[in-house]
């Protein structure tokens, strides 16, 4: 059965009958997808999209306007991510004419809810978990750190993006505990390794991209055909314990200083939304091999806003923008051996740093490994997060006619573990 009656308009108005304030960043040019339940059937998940302070329950919306409603009844956006392209766009001018046409309003207003009242899920069953290093900035910070002396990038830096396979059993949403992790450390002036709780647990303030439509195995996704494959945006902090990191990555990379927990916002920003945030990525003094090279095409760099908070306090400001390699690129690199990718595969950018000071996207970089702490205004210092320590990365992009794309937060607050 398809989605969509004929009558659905080709023409979608960017004004709204709701009464939302001018800076919020949840107008109708956004409508972001998530999953929320309300108090009185916490069993029920539901699709919802989110306008100014509230959330439209998709699903009744679809009921009280006499549209077909089996994508949106469904329990979380994995049916609609495995729809493909064509539906997606459908789903998003409907979505804007109930908000938009007054003629809906008596359908549509009921099925509104406050944001404040819902409980947020993670929003779709995670497959696959990609993480890549794409920022130049962070890349180089880290090989500063730890190989003074010598070229900061690794050989292969700017001819690939680089990237490890995570565990997706542990990416959870936003305002989950993180129980700081345990595991195997070894300072370099230790005889031997210890076993206990992680002494250096950090972030990563990262992005996000959730994918929609399969690939099939054996075919890899050309560049051009990221927008065909990739459904929408979230926020990621990829929580990490650095000296459980540093002990056991070498030689086969990340494990378990990853591995126990990846948190990521409760809303899906469709990539349509980012159309107005579209930049072209840095100048590359490499030139890419072909599956790689985006520079006759559309390149898929994003001019994202990032702010990282501390108990409140924001601490840094990454830029988005400054990304060396592209989502695009990432995707066909992923998939250039032949790997397949299935609806709710997430993949995201790794650390976004920029290249001052104060826009480092994780602290091992913004404190310069503890050497100089991050003062809070309680006159405490962080070198590395403590036990009840809370982190909260935001975002936004430029939308249309001057407005701005919200994409919510993404928190976790540390607990001490078991």
């Amino acid at each position: 059965m398809t989605f969509w009656s004929p009558a659905v308009p080709t023409s979608t108005p960017t004004s709204t009958w709701l009464d939302l304030p001018e800076d919020t960043g949840f107008g109708p040019d956004n409508l972001p997808y998530g999953v929320f339940t309300t108090s009185d059937r916490p069993e029920q998940r539901r699709i919802g999209v989110a306008i100014g302070d509230q959330v439209l329950d998709a699903g009744a919306a679809a009921r009280a306007t006499g549209v077909p409603s089996a994508l949106l009844d469904a329990p979380s956006l994995n049916p609609l991510l495995a729809a493909g392209r064509e539906t997606w766009t459908a789903v998003r001018a409907q979505l804007r004419s109930w908000l938009g046409d007054p003629a809906h309003r008596a359908a549509v207003e009921p099925c509104l809810l406050s944001r404040a009242e819902v409980r947020l899920h993670l929003p779709f069953t995670v497959g696959d978990y990609v993480d890549f290093y794409a920022s130049e900035h962070h890349a180089a910070n880290l090989g500063r750190l730890f190989r003074p002396g010598s070229d900061p990038l690794t050989p292969n830096w700017k001819h690939l993006p680089i990237g490890y396979h995570g565990r997706s059993g542990t990416v959870v949403v936003s305002g989950t505990p993180i129980v700081r992790p345990q595991g195997q450390r070894k300072a370099p002036t230790d005889a031997v390794p210890s076993f206990g709780p992680t002494q250096r647990l950090d972030i990563e303030a990262e992005v996000g991209f959730v994918v929609g439509a399969p690939s099939e195995l054996g075919t890899p996704v050309p560049l051009a055909d990221f927008r065909e494959h990739v459904f929408g945006v979230c926020l990621v902090n990829d929580w990490s314990a650095r000296d459980i990191q540093a002990w056991e990555y070498v030689p086969l990379g990340p494990f378990l200083g990853k591995s126990f927990a990846t948190s990521v916002s409760p809303w899906v920003v469709p990539l349509d939304a980012l159309e107005h945030a579209r930049v072209s990525p840095p100048p590359r003094d490499v030139e890419p091999l072909p599956y790689l090279d985006d520079r006759a095409g559309e390149p898929w760099g994003l001019d994202l806003a990032l702010e990282v908070r501390l108990n409140g306090e924001p601490i840094s400001h990454p830029p988005f923008a400054a990304m060396y390699w592209t989502a695009a690129q990432q995707l066909a690199h992923m998939t250039a051996n032949g790997a397949s990718v299935r609806p709710g595969d997430l993949f995201a950018s790794g650390t976004v740093s920029g290249p001052d000071h104060g826009t480092e996207g994780a602290l091992i970089e913004l404190t310069w490994n503890g050497a100089r702490p991050v003062k809070l205004p309680d006159g405490s210092s962080r070198s590395f997060l403590d036990d009840g320590d809370e982190v909260t990365i935001t975002a936004t992009a430029p939308g249309p006619h001057g407005t701005r794309i919200a994409f919510g937060e993404v928190t976790g607050r540390v607990v001490a573990g078991g």
